[in-house]
């Protein structure tokens, strides 16, 4: 069964930095075939996609209003995804869900698997 738990989430100042996790296990192949992305929702918000990386060359793509600030990693052999985050600014603030399409693209749409998300607070 493939579960994917995110991790790293707290209360950050403004201009702070936080690194959120997310963990894959089950994956019946090789984890690093499939693409990750990290989506957030904040209160009375629509979800967004923030980031993603491939599966294979591991390309990544960012949402313009986190360029510059966010980075996404992956390190296949521990099957994490990792989202740092820097220079975070109160409208980061949301529930951040990492998610997995087997298909490898980042695409943000149709993804196969969830994570439960954690909660991202930027406030002074």
């Amino acid at each position: 069964q493939v579960q994917l738990v995110e991790s790293g989430g707290g209360l950050v100042q403004p201009g702070g930095s936080l690194r959120l996790s997310c963990t894959a296990s089950g994956f019946r192949f090789r984890s690093d075939r499939y693409a990750i992305a990290w989506f957030r929702q904040a209160p009375g918000k629509e979800r967004e996609g923030v980031s993603c990386i491939d599966g294979g060359i591991g390309r990544t793509y960012y949402a313009d209003s986190v360029k510059g600030r966010f980075a996404i990693s992956r390190d296949n052999a521990k099957k994490v995804v990792y989202l740092q985050m820097n220079s975070l600014k109160t409208e980061d603030t949301a529930v951040y869900y990492c998610a997995a399409d087997m298909a490898g693209g980042c695409h943000y749409k149709a993804m196969d698997y969830w994570g439960s998300g954690t909660l991202v607070t930027v406030s002074s």
